[in-house]
This record gives C-alpha cells, structure tokens and sequence, in this order.
C-alpha cells in the first residue's frame, strides 16, 4: 500500500472526484469550458496530495498540499459558476460543495503541520 493511501484526507478527495466526474458524464448541459475546468481541478487535488505524500522533504510536501488546497478553491469557483448558470441542482452543488470544503479544511490541517516558523 502507498502511503497516500492511508490518508483519510486521499479517501475524501477520491471520492469527491469520483463525484464530480460522474455529474459531469451525465450531464451534456454544462459549459464544456467550464466542466473540464472542474474535472481538472478536482482530479488534480488528488493528484497533488499523491505527489506530495511521496516527497521527501517537508517543505516540498508542504507545498504540493497547497496546491491541492488551492485546486479545491478553483472547484468550488466553477461549481458557483455551473449552478448559477443553472446546469446543476441545489442538492448536488451543497453536497459537492461540503465534500471541497471538508477537503480544503483536511488539507489545511496537512500545511500547517508543516508550519516552517516551528
């Protein structure tokens, strides 16, 4: 087992990504700009923490948790912009969007763990 695997933090992402992949095969009605955008950001915040867990040194962990953290931010932006166009339901953009807030606070925890000025 990878060590990314054993985070609570990976399990989170991979399933809110799952999610927001699965909204977007069934759905035709969204910006395509838009929903690769939120496809990107949502596959590349597990992909980020990945990559993190297997660096070496705490300030390059550190900042590859940031990136993740900061796709999450790009995600809930395009999930704003798809549900004020109208392309996706209350239900699902509350719910997604608590799955990218609960991953964004994870994350935080994660960067300041590595807190430089310690």
């Amino acid at each position: 087992m990878f060590d990314f695997e054993k985070l609570e933090v990976y399990a989170h992402l991979r399933m809110t990504a799952k999610k927001v992949l699965i909204f977007l095969k069934e759905t035709d009605q969204v910006d395509p700009y838009l929903s690769e955008q939120l496809r990107k950001s949502s596959v590349h915040m597990l992909l980020s923490l990945a990559e993190g867990t297997g660096r070496m040194a705490n300030p390059e962990k550190r900042q590859f948790y940031t990136v993740s953290r900061s796709a999450a931010f790009e995600a809930v932006t395009m999930l704003q912009l798809i549900r004020d166009l109208g392309t996706m339901d209350e239900e699902m953009y509350q719910e997604l969007y608590a799955d990218f807030e609960t991953a964004s606070k994870m994350l935080l925890g994660m960067i300041r763990s590595f807190n430089t000025e310690k």
